[in-house]
């Protein structure tokens, strides 16, 4: 049973080119000697998995120490990128099947649920972060507005590119939903003069945050706080919102209910700019072949994916109206490349930090999940499979008596000359 597997391999990995050797439980090994990339099977089933291109059970396998991998992680994702069946977005799933993931994101997003979920993730090590992200600990699509540009200056780059979508001005009050280490919060604080307040759910991103606003002396004009965007105060209204990397964690069951609160925050002809991950195809809430389940797994637990065409549904049924779009999709492969790099020049300090935290076993499972995470990812975006839209939109002001154009009801300008110059 099991000798029948082999010749299939055999087969599948010849369509690989010679980029990958495996060695079999017993010792065999298929493929060329000057392979790029390794694989030690320690079990026969993983054999199994291998020949149905079942990715995610593949990674689970590399995380708990059941299968070795070898080489660099950008020719490891182009082998896991030709083993994979066929289009991962696009699931043709039932009727049931939809009514099914609604019923579980009803359970998963939770407000104790969804803290535990955030602080899973962001929790995990703040120096471990910091060994691989930029400077102001940007944990979202970086902004590639050159392309000689390092992480750092792109990330940057991104900062400006949200505060200027959004026209924040002096003394305008701007929430930043989900404010991660801060970064957009205090670049809009010290560039743009807004009176500014963040909430999170991690209290690791909490307490870095209040450190740099008392050593800035920003307490004046800068908050954070740890909160729910649930529990924000209904009579509470700020002039601009963004959200950056935050409504993957709302879920499908609530994604109405956040754009809705998004709305009552705003006032009349104020903006919000919505940055975040959107499936790549129309029907699908996390990627195929299992790779949804390993990053729900081991990374993001309750992270759902929404097509852009459902976000701006929702948002409309909201009340809000888009005036702009832009899908930074490349930009998220090239950030998230920059990420895998910088991680995969310090692995052994990465584990010290890890371990520092937990026990060795979990350190080196941690690890090696991010690894595969970091690549999986980038891969993902430069395949299409997911998508990074910004979103920008305005709560319409209907009161407006004197429009700049008879009956445009609103303040946006009518080009986007103003984001660019």
């Amino acid at each position: 049973m099991i000798s029948a597997f082999v010749p299939r391999i055999q087969a599948q990995l010849g369509a690989l080119h010679g980029q990958v050797l495996v060695q079999l439980p017993q010792g065999q090994r298929l493929g060329p000697s000057d392979a790029s990339v390794r694989l030690r099977l320690s079990t026969w089933s993983t054999l199994a998995r291998l020949k149905a291109g079942q990715i995610g059970a593949l990674g689970e396998e590399f995380v708990e120490g059941k299968l070795h991998l070898e080489g660099c992680m950008r020719d490891i994702m182009a082998v896991v990128a030709g083993l994979v069946p066929g289009n991962p977005v696009q699931n043709h799933t039932r009727w049931w099947s939809h009514m099914l993931s609604r019923a579980r994101s009803k359970v998963m997003h939770t407000l104790q649920k969804d803290a535990a979920q955030v602080q899973f993730h962001y929790d995990v090590s703040d120096d471990f972060y910091a060994l691989w992200l930029d400077p102001r600990r940007v944990y979202s699509c970086a902004y590639y507005r050159d392309p000689p540009m390092t992480l750092a200056q792109a990330q940057e780059a991104k900062l400006d590119h949200i505060c200027r979508k959004l026209m924040l001005r002096p003394g305008e009050h701007f929430l930043d939903i989900g404010a991660g280490w801060g970064a957009l919060l205090l670049w809009a604080a010290e560039h743009y003069g807004v009176d500014a307040t963040g909430i999170t759910l991690s209290k690791n991103q909490h307490a870095h945050v209040q450190r740099l606003i008392e050593d800035k002396g920003l307490q004046g004009r800068v908050r954070i706080e740890l909160r729910d965007y649930r529990h924000m105060d209904e009579h509470q209204r700020f002039d601009k919102i963004s959200s950056v990397g935050m409504f993957e964690h709302v879920g499908q069951a609530n994604m109405q209910r956040y754009f809705s609160q998004v709305m009552r925050l705003l006032v009349p002809g104020g903006l919000v700019l919505n940055h975040g991950i959107t499936a790549g195809g129309a029907n699908n809430w996390q990627l195929g072949a299992g790779m949804g389940e390993f990053i729900e797994k081991y990374i993001f637990p309750g992270g759902e994916l929404v097509h852009v065409g459902r976000v701006l549904g929702h948002m409309a049924r909201a009340g809000l109206e888009v005036v702009d779009a832009e899908n930074l999709r490349p930009h998220y492969a090239r950030t998230l490349w920059d990420w895998s790099d910088a991680l995969e020049a310090q692995l052994d300090t990465a584990l010290e930090l890890l371990a520092a935290d937990s026990d060795a076993e979990r350190a080196e499972k941690t690890l090696r999940a991010y690894r595969l995470y970091l690549a999986g990812c980038a891969m993902s975006f430069e395949k299409g499979w997911i998508a990074l839209h910004q979103i920008l939109a305005t709560r319409p002001d209907h009161e407006l008596s004197e429009a700049p154009i008879s009956g445009s009801q609103s303040t946006y300008p009518f080009s986007r000359h103003y984001m660019y110059e």
